[in-house]
Order: C-alpha cells, then sequence, then structure tokens
C-alpha cells in the first residue's frame, strides 16, 4: 500500500525535528511536532507546558484498542491517568489531520504506531553521543555543563512515552523502514534521503 504520511522518531539532539522540517518543505505539504501538544491542549482547556508534564510521568500501559472503538467506554476514559488522556487526545488528533490531508510530515508523538493502519513511511534519526551533545549546546543553548545529563533525561523520557503507550521498543530499528545517522550524513542530506526513499517506495503503487 502507498505510505503517504511520514512519521519521525528521533533521538535527542540528533536534528530530527529539523530534518523532518526540511523534508516537508521538500514535499510541499504541513509539518507537525509540537502543534500536537499545542491542538491537545487548546481542546482540553490546558496550557501545553501542563500537558508536557503529564507526557513525562507515565504511569501506566494504555489499550489502544480503546481509542480505535467506534462507541469507547467513556467512563474507562474519564478514570484514565492524565498522561494516557493526553495520548488519547493527541492520537485522535493526529488521525484527525490523517483524514484531511493526503500527506504530511509528523515528528514523535508514537506516529508511527497511531497510524500504521492508515499507511505511514517511518523514520529514525539518531547520532552518536558527542555530536549530539554538541548540537544540544550549540542548537539549544543548552549549557555545556547540563548537555549530556538533559540529553539522557529527554531520550529516557521519549523512550517511556513511547514504550509504555505502544508496547513497542522506541529503538528497535527494525520497526522503521528508514534508520538515518544525521551525525554522519548532515540535516540536508538526511531530508533528501527520506525525500528520495518516500517517493520511490510510493512510486511501485502507482
Amino acid at each position: 500500500m502507498k505510505k503517504t504520511i511520514i512519521t519521525i522518531e528521533r533521538q535527542y539532539g540528533s536534528g530530527g525535528s529539523a530534518i523532518g522540517k526540511l523534508t516537508a518543505e521538500k514535499l510541499g505539504v504541513n509539518y507537525y511536532n509540537r502543534q500536537i501538544l499545542e491542538m491537545t491542549a487548546q481542546r482540553c482547556g490546558m496550557s501545553a507546558e501542563y500537558l508536557e508534564t503529564a507526557e513525562e510521568n507515565v504511569p501506566t500501559s494504555f489499550l489502544y484498542s480503546l481509542l480505535l472503538s467506534a462507541n469507547p467506554a467513556r467512563t474507562m476514559e474519564d478514570n484514565l491517568p492524565l498522561s494516557d488522556k493526553v495520548f488519547l487526545m493527541e492520537s485522535r488528533i493526529i488521525n484527525e489531520i490523517a483524514d484531511k490531508e493526503k500527506s504530511f510530515v509528523l515528528v514523535g508523538r508514537c506516529g508511527n504506531y497511531i497510524l500504521e493502519e492508515k499507511g505511514c513511511f517511518s523514520v529514525y534519526i539518531y547520532a552518536d553521543t558527542k555530536s549530539r551533545i554538541e548540537r544540544a549546546i550549540n542548537d539549544y543553548q543548552i549549557p555545556e555543563n547540563k548537555a549530556e545529563s538533559v540529553m539522557k533525561k529527554a531520550d529516557k523520557r521519549r523512550e517511556t512515552f513511547y514504550n509504555v503507550n505502544t508496547g513497542g521498543a522506541w529503538q528497535d530499528k527494525d520497526q522503521y523502514a528508514l534508520c538515518l545517522n544525521s551525525a554522519v550524513l548532515g540535516d540536508e542530506l538526511c531530508a533528501e534521503l527520506i525525500v528520495k526513499a518516500y517517493n520511490e517506495y510510493n512510486s511501485r503503487f502507482e
């Protein structure tokens, strides 16, 4: 089947967000990352910062079948921890976008899991520790003495959020269609390779 949506999971400091933006620009499609959290916050009547904190505190596993149910049990949903409610709402918003837009680029938010049945071209961006720390210092303005700690905490947070909500393993490269080392390739070439692989894959179904 055609996979018209690109999803990107990425290690902290690998440049996945920048690469996602470049990819969207090259394809002329919309780019989503933190916008999903902001849309969720607007619907929930809470601040994005507050929901971001909830994302970081993931206490339980989550049955995705609840989301896919035509008539989800509201009482069950109401009793979910806030982190699960955030994931549920983000999942609905992502699926709504997928229903409206033919193609877009989504960074993070367990996109490859949420959109698996709709058909997504999944990408994983990684890099060596030294390069990621350097990017954190130079691009994200993280103090040098805190960069490694910030990187490790961010990776742990992303891994936990992904693993708990999907039942998968965030860093398992076998689940992605394309894995790229941004430290070796650079952001621009990574974006070019994603576009090339995406276009050539989908050309098989034309």
